[in-house]
């Protein structure tokens, strides 16, 4: 915090903590007194006929507002809550956090931790790990890849065996921790939309759904300047680069024609955000079991 805003907040806090004091003992009149007519004085507010006494707070209440003024003294002394001032018991929000953090680590370790040594292939077999593993699935992944893990729209099907980064349990436990970023580059510009055309009609022979062989053999040319650097001189994709294979007929934003040429014409991009921070090491353990154990239920 720069000296400015320190002293800015400072100065807005002792300010009006004084103003608020001043109005209060301001205010601090004798009590009038009902028996003498003549000592009266009203507030000038009259409703129903009803007038309201200039009276000064009962005393109790006025002790009351002197001790709140106590402890926010008392209060700003020993947090934060001056500026900078670190406060007499060096209190901040990270501090606690971290401590409840620590506490729940240590709660749970006899939950998650039993499992942190045991190899992903093993513990895919153990039900009571995959019931701990549903949940935590269910809890950070469903979202985007569904409840049964078959994927959406632009997110993977987690149930069968392709795999855009490798499906081994080093490569699943990997994209979890530290995420992943997808990207497919437009080639609409350089292409031309004749040659976005040809070349879906060539990705479509090679997926070996129906296409236009003329235009496919058009489109294998283009192919082989632009697109083998990822896909390869097969199309069977690189694990490496997160670049799909495109002959086995498994589609993330769609087989039809106008999908991948829309894929073609636009790029993609597609991010899986790490979870080292959020799940840490023995959840991530737990989680990628339970990932790789979906496949395996295809098999």
């Amino acid at each position: 915090m720069g000296t400015f805003w320190n002293l800015w907040i400072i100065g807005l806090t002792l300010t009006n903590l004084a103003l608020v004091l001043w109005v209060l003992l301001a205010n601090r009149k004798v009590a009038v007194s009902d028996q003498d007519e003549e000592e009266n004085k009203t507030t000038g507010h009259v409703y129903d006929g009803i007038e309201e006494y200039d009276n000064p707070l009962p005393r109790w209440w006025f002790i009351m507002f002197i001790v709140t003024f106590v402890y926010a003294g008392v209060y700003l002394l020993v947090y934060p809550g001056l500026g900078s001032w670190p406060g007499l018991f060096g209190w901040t929000s990270v501090k606690e956090l971290r401590g409840h953090q620590q506490q729940a680590d240590a709660r749970y370790a006899d939950t998650f931790g039993i499992y942190a040594n045991t190899p992903i292939e093993q513990l895919a077999q153990n039900p009571d790990a995959m019931k701990m593993g549903l949940r935590l699935f269910s809890n950070n992944c469903a979202v985007c890849h569904g409840a049964d893990g078959g994927g959406n729209y632009g997110f993977p099907n987690l149930t069968d065996h392709d795999w855009l980064y490798g499906g081994t349990p080093e490569k699943i436990k990997e994209t979890i921790t530290l995420g992943r970023k997808g990207a497919m580059p437009a080639w609409g510009a350089l292409m031309g939309e004749t040659g976005v055309v040809n070349v879906s009609e060539y990705v479509l022979q090679m997926s070996g759904q129906d296409h236009d062989a003329a235009k496919a053999e058009l489109g294998a040319k283009l192919y082989n300047q632009n697109c083998v650097a990822c896909h390869g001189v097969d199309g069977k994709g690189n694990q490496a680069l997160g670049a799909p294979n495109l002959t086995d007929d498994i589609w993330l934003y769609g087989g039809e024609p106008q999908d991948i040429r829309a894929t073609l014409r636009n790029g993609r991009n597609g991010v899986m955000p790490a979870q080292q921070e959020l799940l840490k090491a023995d959840r991530i353990h737990l989680l990628a079991a339970y990932v790789y154990s979906l496949s395996l239920e295809q098999e």
